[in-house]
């Protein structure tokens, strides 16, 4: 492949990256934001982290899997709760990690 080419596509995404990151900035520094705007926006981190996970807890396999063998599934279940309640992202990898240890320690899913 083109050096040239590798090199442009580096910087185009870089630049992809970058723009969805500054133009809020620019457009929205020194502006105050309507409570229910504020409330909204901060709606959107948890369901982009929702629509990533869930094809891949509840699709592995290009097929639903609600089985027992399906540790991901059952141990976001567990740790779902513990996030909503510690608002903690280190205690919910804690949990999550700690539970596929303890599963796959046993014998359980893959």
């Amino acid at each position: 492949m083109d050096q040239t080419l590798i090199l442009l596509t580096m910087v185009g995404m870089g630049v992809v990256t970058y723009l969805p990151r500054l133009l809020p900035i620019l457009f929205l520094s020194g502006r105050t934001l309507k409570p229910l705007m504020v409330a909204w926006l901060r709606l959107v981190p948890p369901a982009v982290l929702a629509a990533m996970l869930l094809p891949a807890l509840l699709v592995p396999e290009k097929r639903v899997d609600l089985s027992f063998d399906n540790i991901f599934f059952w141990t976001a279940l567990v740790a779902f709760p513990v996030s909503w309640k510690s608002k903690s992202l280190f205690a919910t990898v804690l949990v999550g990690m700690g539970l596929v240890a303890l599963a796959r320690y046993c014998g359980l899913g893959n």
